[in-house]
């Protein structure tokens, strides 16, 4: 492909926080940005040269973003894989539709990286009630249904023990299609984000370790304390689903750990990803401008860190009270503070995140442990 030179304008569908960074790092390095999503609030939309509200699947818009773009990319998988199709009709579209479409179904992703070898947990496919019989799978309990489209967050799971328990998870689930996988026994839980040109050059960011709270990642801490051979492995593993799926972009591959040390993959996103928003602050080149040299055709940058760092979320229930008194965390020099320009601050919705940045991962962890209980406490009072 031809390169697209700084000055060319670049679209994006989705308006959220991912859209919001990969706008402003796109701009930093002389972009314009068109954002297209249907809320005329969108954190993304807000920041953007241009902005057009409407559906991804109004085609007159899709017309419009495509035809005024040198290059289009998506901040989220749950764009429709056709909208994607149509654009390539028009112009430079990173990740392209197969690739989303994969990772956007948990059956089709589960389907692809077991039918390519790669090591997943037992599952199996729950497509109505009629399917519900899995006396001959007993290495499924305990087990998570998950349904298969638009999970989020620990949003769209139910925790399955027993075989006589699925029926009643199944029902909360409102019966959608599910994949129902065993429970693993995890050590860890880490993530390894890769980027994949037009010129097939890799490049990989150091890996994660992540930490969850109530389904949704609370705390990620790199370097990851795991060894240096597990994380190899991590990183060729990740490679190659990049290499599987033919992706150019951003992509990341969380694994699970095991006590054993075997190493699993529990999803792939096809995007920029929450444990990598670290980057910004702690490497030669962000997951964002990353994202933005993959889809321009540009030499991918140093991904080296410069220091240990810890990112934590911050979740809208930090505002429930009043806004966070944010001296709290400024008056240390090594924090620094990302809002996403929310403007409403619900439970469990990310508003924002801050990183600390310190010599070691021990010393950053601690340091932003401590802002984050000033934080808490700061607003419960």
């Amino acid at each position: 492909m031809m390169t697209i030179m700084p000055g060319a304008m670049l679209g994006l569908l989705g308006g959220g926080q991912l859209g919001r960074m990969f706008t402003m790092a796109a701009q930093c390095m002389g972009y314009r940005v068109t954002v297209l999503d249907a809320s005329k609030d969108s954190p993304a939309g807000c920041v953007a040269d241009r902005f057009i509200c409407a559906d991804y699947t109004d085609r007159e818009a899709l017309h419009e973003l495509g035809s005024t773009c040198a290059g289009v990319t998506t901040e989220f998988e749950n764009i429709p894989s056709d909208s994607l199709s149509l654009l390539a009709d028009y112009c430079v579209v990173s990740p392209d539709a197969d690739s989303v479409a994969i990772a956007q179904n948990r059956i089709a992703e589960k389907n692809f990286l077991a039918g390519n070898g790669f090591p997943v947990a037992a599952f199996t496919v729950i497509q109505d009630s009629d399917s519900l019989s899995l006396e001959t799978s007993p290495e499924l309990f305990p087990g998570i249904l998950k349904i298969s489209r638009f999970g989020y967050d620990g949003k769209g799971q139910a925790r399955v023990n027993h075989a006589a328990d699925l029926k009643a998870a199944f029902a909360s689930l409102n019966k959608e299609v599910c994949v129902l996988e065993q429970r693993l026994p995890l050590k860890k839980e880490i993530s390894v984000i890769v980027a994949r040109g037009f010129d097939n050059a890799f490049s990989i960011f150091p890996a994660v370790e992540n930490q969850h709270a109530h389904g949704i990642l609370d705390v990620s801490i790199v370097p990851a304390d795991v060894p240096q051979e597990i994380i190899q492995r991590a990183n060729e593993v990740a490679v190659r689903v990049a290499e599987k799926l033919d992706y150019r972009g951003v992509l990341c591959v969380e694994f699970f750990l095991l006590a054993d040390g075997q190493l699993v993959i529990n999803e792939i996103a096809p995007r920029p990803h929450n444990s990598g928003h670290y980057s910004i602050d702690a490497c030669v080149t962000s997951q964002f401008e990353q994202q933005v040299r993959t889809l321009c055709g540009l030499p991918l940058g140093s991904t080296e860190r410069y220091c240990a760092a810890v990112m934590v979320n911050l979740l809208g229930d930090l505002w429930q009270s009043a806004d966070p008194d944010w001296r709290q965390l400024l008056r240390h020099p090594f924090a620094k503070l990302h809002l996403y320009g929310k403007r409403e601050a619900r439970s469990g919705r990310k508003m924002g995140h801050f990183t600390v940045l310190d010599k070691t991962a021990e010393a950053a962890l601690e340091r932003a442990l401590e802002i984050k209980q000033l934080l808490n406490i700061n607003t419960s009072s």
